[in-house]
């Protein structure tokens, strides 16, 4: 009995030694070189370069069940993706996702009112440049100089930019 036991404990855990690996991704870089990993390959692999799948066999019983004619990649794309089988991970999934969305628009929100604080900016150095004032700058000694022709024209280009880039 105790040697059946024994027995027993030492298949479970052989098996359980054995699990990892079947959650492996083997494919063969853009280097020709073997690369192994718990993670998907990189965008972009070839598919005939992916030389091990985690679930190779539920794939391809996936890959067989779709038609065969002219059905592209893109529309296959969904039906190879397992769905989340627990409600909570998926909606912690949409959660991250709705947060990501909001730091986006707070980012481009951010960005815009950035555009428009320079876009005003270069407007009215514009505007200064184009009154015929006479314009001073300081130099690295703190001494104020007055600009010249020439550079008076260098800061109207340089505001031209700006209101090119910005101003839209």
């Amino acid at each position: 009995m105790r040697r059946w036991k024994l027995a027993v404990f030492a298949a479970t855990f052989g098996i359980a030694l054995t699990l990892p690996v079947q959650a492996q991704w083997k494919w063969r870089d853009k280097g020709g070189q073997t690369q192994y990993s718990d993670l998907p390959p990189p965008a972009g692999t070839a598919d005939h370069d992916i030389l091990l799948r985690p679930n190779s066999g539920q794939r391809k019983a996936v890959a067989a069940a779709l038609p065969a004619s002219g059905a592209s990649v893109a529309t296959r794309a969904p039906l190879l993706m397992p769905k989340a089988s627990e409600p909570e991970l998926e909606s912690k999934r949409r959660q991250a996702e709705q947060e990501q969305a909001v730091k986006k628009q707070a980012e481009e929100a951010r960005m815009a009112a950035l555009h428009a604080d320079n876009c005003s900016r270069a407007k009215a150095q514009m505007r200064t440049i184009d009154s015929g004032v006479r314009m001073a700058h300081t130099n690295e000694k703190g001494e104020r100089e007055i600009l010249t022709d020439t550079a008076r024209a260098a800061e109207a280009q340089r505001a031209r930019d700006v209101i090119t880039a910005d101003c839209k």
